[in-house]
């Protein structure tokens, strides 16, 4: 989603607001394939 920072507040870094909130979506990403990850291995340990 791109985001057009030239109506914003002169003095928000949307750089850093851009940054930050990539970061947030990795994590997001990052720890739900980790939860998907322990689930299949809990599905290998039932008989």
């Amino acid at each position: 989603m791109a985001v057009d920072p030239s109506g914003g507040h002169p003095a928000m870094d949307y750089p850093e607001h851009l940054r930050t909130y990539t970061g947030f979506l990795r994590a997001t990403v990052a720890l739900v394939v980790l939860c998907a990850a322990i689930l299949l291995f809990l599905l290998t340990l039932v008989p």
